[in-house]
């Protein structure tokens, strides 16, 4: 299978299956001298755990994060970063009952289809476990980032027709409540018709946001390797994601050319723009204001109704979904959002010394 390698420079390669022995992640690039902490990393696994059990599944998943090589004395060497992470609480027999058939909005009939072969156990690799190894690479990304002032914050904006406004946006509420949405009092409301499509046998879609502050102007690389192509590329890649936007996203195509620019102004010898319908990217390259995307997600595919759809046999018949899965995968996923911005602006960073002989007149 290729597919899962990520980045130039700072190159992150995952491995393993949701009924596997371990997941993991090898991390090729990353710059020395970063602290670096087994601790650290867990406090973005623990984001990416089941909590509240409205909002997840019952299975629980310790995702304790192994640090194997690349690390000394608590801090990166600069060689390959190696984590691992032991699976730990797989029931295998849960999907006993699906091993013959394809599960609606599932990846089942396309890798059969592939490679003649599926782990039916959760899916393998194409199961949302598989984002374990990329937040754990995330966070060390973000570890980076830190090093030059840029953070990275994501959070649910929308959950089914629960919508944070911008009026409304409080991004010290988000750790703060089970669906990490920047505002508590809206995020009980998401929690009520959570509960009210569990109890229903369904499942629900949402919105994540991500806003990725301290970037200065000049990152990205046209044509093909821009800053929003690559980001895109990123957040398209993880699981469940149907659609991506930037800045204003889709709402620009009814707007007009005067009311979409963003109009320039200095501030203290800074440049700056009145409004940021862009999004932070212009031309595919960072303008030096926030960088603000979004990404959709659909319904977890995995409900427990009566479905239709075909078995391996191609005869026609009905699945019906047992087991423990999440009747919403957005608060989830949260932390992936955040984990793949960071891993892409920590790649496109290093890509960047390179591009102006003054840059590589200050190393060397």
């Amino acid at each position: 299978m290729s597919g899962s390698i990520f980045g130039k420079m700072f190159c992150v390669s995952t491995f393993g299956e949701s009924h596997g022995n371990a997941l993991g992640v090898i991390i090729d690039g990353c710059p020395s001298n970063i602290a670096l902490s087994e601790e650290e990393i867990m406090k973005d696994m623990d984001r990416r755990k089941p909590g509240n059990a409205k909002v997840a599944t019952s299975r629980k998943e310790d995702d304790t994060v192994e640090i194997l090589s690349g690390v000394f004395e608590g801090k990166s060497t600069g060689t390959p970063i190696a984590l691992l992470i032991r699976n730990t609480n797989q029931k295998s027999g849960d999907y006993s009952n699906i091993k013959d058939v394809y599960r609606p909005s599932h990846a089942d009939y396309t890798f059969d289809m592939k490679y003649g072969i599926r782990d039916y156990r959760g899916g393998g690799r194409s199961s949302g476990r598989e984002t374990a190894a990329r937040v754990a690479a995330g966070s060390i990304a973000k570890k980076f980032l830190q090093e030059l002032g840029i953070t990275v914050t994501a959070y649910a904006r929308s959950i089914g027709p629960i919508v944070v406004h911008d009026e409304d946006l409080h991004l010290d509420h988000i750790l703060l409540n089970p669906v990490n949405m920047p505002n508590n009092s809206i995020a009980e409301k998401a929690l009520d018709y959570i509960e009210t499509v569990k109890k229903n046998q369904d499942s629900v879609g949402g919105t994540v946001e991500c806003l990725i502050r301290g970037v200065k102007a000049g990152i990205g690389d046209p044509v093909f390797n821009k800053l929003d192509a690559s980001l895109a590329y990123a957040i398209m890649g993880i699981g469940g994601v149907k659609a991506f936007e930037v800045g204003a996203g889709i709402k620009a195509s009814a707007m007009l050319g005067s009311q979409y620019n963003d109009s320039f102004y200095k501030d203290n010898g800074i440049v700056n723009k009145r409004t940021n319908h862009s999004g932070g990217i212009l031309g595919g390259i960072s303008d030096g204001t926030d960088i603000l995307v979004k990404a959709h997600f659909k319904p977890t595919p995995s409900i427990s109704q009566v479905q239709n759809t075909i078995n391996t046999s191609l005869e026609e018949t009905t699945v019906q979904i047992t087991g423990r899965h999440d009747p919403i995968i957005v608060p989830r996923a949260v932390v992936v959002v955040e984990s793949m911005a960071a891993l892409t602006l920590a790649d496109l960073l290093l890509c960047n010394l390179g591009a102006n002989i003054k840059n590589i007149k200050s190393m060397y």
